[in-house]
């Protein structure tokens, strides 16, 4: 079994022992303008044996974050401290722990554990499993001086890009990467992006460097605008008809009107992969409109280490432009305020 307690120790309040940190806690769910998190003093934890206390120096604000601090997802844990895109130093690690060393560069991300036994861990999809654990809803996560993470569940970070640039690469990169993988895109073919937030901005970039032609859709004026500057052939509104049917499409706003519109702008035999953990009721489709010709809907759910490697490795490859509004960590419920007003363009980061 890898979920458990093998990895994180004691992450309690009062632990004897452990460093004290500055953290965020969603109090309550509520609208992110009405500031469901509150700024506390805890203790950071102590690593199991196979566990890591690091110092986090980034971390990125993603949408689920979002979700959890306004109810959309239920909370796992009380108080929890928000935050998957995690980047830090290493501090200490656990007895069993042989792949990290103090001062390494470190990334921590959504998928914190797993059973390690299940049907879906044996067949490598672990991020099927149902005893799954996920850093920032089970386990505190990155908005905090300090976090614990699972040494198992963490990845070997280079040196040299910002903490900041990295940090979203690690939930937003690596989603999308899965995203575009379960979307099927044929080598050279043409991908429709709907939301062009901090996952989709790195995705098309990905998918550009593969030969892809990327069309985006999506609201905002500034996404817009910056789809062209990264290399999008066409940018367009959320509702708006792409110039060229699609070989694939990726969903990642968390809108259901839109995957109608996504599926009738599909080829036939086209993909439309929805990348969200939540997604807003989804209007009757029409069979010969939406899913005639052999389209495919098809859901996105967490990923996978293999994944994150994956992705990572690719990047080395193709280094993308990385759009950051920064924070301070003091500005955590700044940050999420302004996500939820489609404030930000690109990924916001906290940083120490």
């Amino acid at each position: 079994m890898t979920t458990g307690t093998g990895g994180y120790g004691s992450d309690r309040e009062t632990a004897a022992g452990s460093p004290l940190t500055t953290a965020w806690i969603v109090e309550r769910t509520a609208p992110a303008a009405r500031h469901p998190l509150r700024r506390v003093e805890r203790a950071a934890g102590e690593p199991g044996p196979a566990g890591l206390l690091i110092e986090v120096r980034a971390c990125g604000v993603c949408r689920t974050d979002l979700h959890l601090a306004e109810g959309d997802l239920p909370p796992h844990r009380p108080r929890c401290t928000p935050g998957h895109e995690i980047v830090g130093r290493v501090l200490r690690t656990g007895s069993a722990v042989r792949d990290f060393a103090p001062g390494d560069r470190v990334g921590a991300a959504w998928l914190a554990g797993t059973c390690g036994t299940c049907r879906y861990c044996r067949a490598g999809r672990e991020n099927l499993c149902p005893y799954s654990r996920y850093t920032g809803w089970d386990v505190h996560g990155g908005y905090a001086g300090h976090a614990v993470i699972d040494a198992r569940f963490a990845y070997h970070l280079p040196e040299g890009p910002p903490d900041e640039e990295l940090a979203p690469l690690l939930c937003a990169g690596i989603i999308g990467y899965r995203a575009l993988e379960r979307a099927e895109l044929p080598p050279g073919g043409r991908l429709g992006v709907y939301g062009f937030g901090a996952s989709a901005h790195l995705t098309a970039q990905l998918a550009i460097a593969r030969g892809a032609t990327v069309h985006v859709l999506t609201r905002g004026a500034a996404a817009r605008e910056l789809a062209l500057e990264l290399g999008a052939a066409s940018a367009g509104d959320a509702q708006e008809t792409p110039p060229d049917l699609l070989d694939a499409a990726i969903l990642f706003a968390p809108a259901g009107d839109l995957v109608p519109v996504a599926l009738a702008a599909l080829d036939r035999g086209g993909t439309l992969a929805v990348a969200g953990i939540h997604l807003t009721p989804i209007p009757a489709l029409t069979y010969e409109a939406h899913l005639f010709q052999e389209r495919t809907l098809r859901s996105v759910t967490a990923n996978t280490r293999a994944d994150g490697r994956a992705y990572l490795a690719e990047v080395a490859r193709h280094r993308p432009v990385v759009r950051v509004q920064r924070y301070p960590m003091s500005r955590a419920d700044e940050a999420l305020a302004d996500l939820a007003a489609g404030r930000v363009t690109g990924a916001a980061v906290l940083v120490a």
